[in-house]
């Protein structure tokens, strides 16, 4: 699965995200306009200044231009979880992620976000003999949840959890949380920036000693993370506070683009 974002992607996150202007950053890099419009584009440009452009962005010169090379996180083998599947669907030229996961004895399975295919879900849950009883938002922008009303009509005993204040008082997470699938525990942590009512989803007791899960939506990419603006400073600290606290063996699944690690992103991601 290719990268959700490019070195140029991540400028022009960074660069929304602390109010520079296209004709600052093109200075820092050392190039003429045209020439950085062309770096954020496509994520290439010949003799970059990076120290000088990723001090201007406040992002990581290092992991910045790594990333402008060509970096890649590690395959993660997500059968060592071998309860969870990762379902990616399309619109337009639009993908994005969600995720299936079960207790392999009570076959008791939850839903994290819905991407835009009910039935691709229905089947899967179907083919494994699955009891679906949840249904977790990672935030509600409509990519993430365009196919809950009809999971909904097919699946109409579903708890749904999201961090949204506009949801009903009975679907809203509550911080101690701590909800059991079979012998699995899923509890939340606020990531909030990139979107209002932004939620990790932490699940562990996976069985033979498999690392924990965060299903981390669009707060944390392989490499980038979702677009902030103003809040970005925000959006840093929540995945600091919440996502990298976590155990650094703990894989990652966001919601565009592939499956990492905590340590692959602390390591890599030029936004830290």
């Amino acid at each position: 699965m290719t990268l959700e974002d490019h070195a140029g992607d991540v400028l022009s996150k960074a660069r929304a995200g602390v109010g520079v202007g296209v004709e600052a950053a093109a200075q820092a890099a050392g190039l003429a306009v045209e020439a950085y419009r062309v770096l954020e584009e496509t994520g290439h440009a010949d003799r970059v200044e990076w120290v000088r452009l990723a001090s201007v962005l406040q992002v990581d010169a290092a992991k910045l231009e790594r990333l402008a090379r060509g970096w890649k996180p590690a395959v993660v083998d997500l059968s060592q979880c071998r309860e969870i599947r990762q379902l990616v669907s399309e619109s337009g030229r639009m993908s994005v992620s969600c995720y299936l996961v079960w207790d392999e004895v009570t076959r008791e399975a939850a839903l994290f976000d819905t991407g835009f295919n009910a039935e691709a879900i229905a089947s899967l849950v179907a083919s494994e003999a699955l009891q679906l009883k949840h249904i977790f938002i990672t935030h509600s922008h409509y990519d993430h949840i365009e196919a809950l009303p009809r999971l909904r009509e097919l699946f109409p005993k579903v708890r749904l959890h999201s961090g949204s204040k506009n949801a009903p008082p009975e679907h809203r997470n509550r911080s101690n949380d701590f909800i059991h699938l079979g012998s699995l525990r899923i509890t939340n942590r606020e990531t909030t920036g990139h979107a209002e009512d932004g939620v990790t989803y932490v699940v562990g007791n996976f069985p033979e000693d498999a690392p924990g899960v965060a299903i981390v939506g669009d707060a944390l990419f392989a490499g980038s993370m979702g677009g902030a603006r103003e809040l970005l400073s925000q959006a840093r600290q929540k995945v600091v506070e919440q996502i990298f606290s976590l155990p650094e063996d703990t894989i990652v699944c966001p919601g565009h683009g592939p499956v990492t690690t905590v340590a692959t992103e602390k390591a890599n991601n030029p936004f830290f």
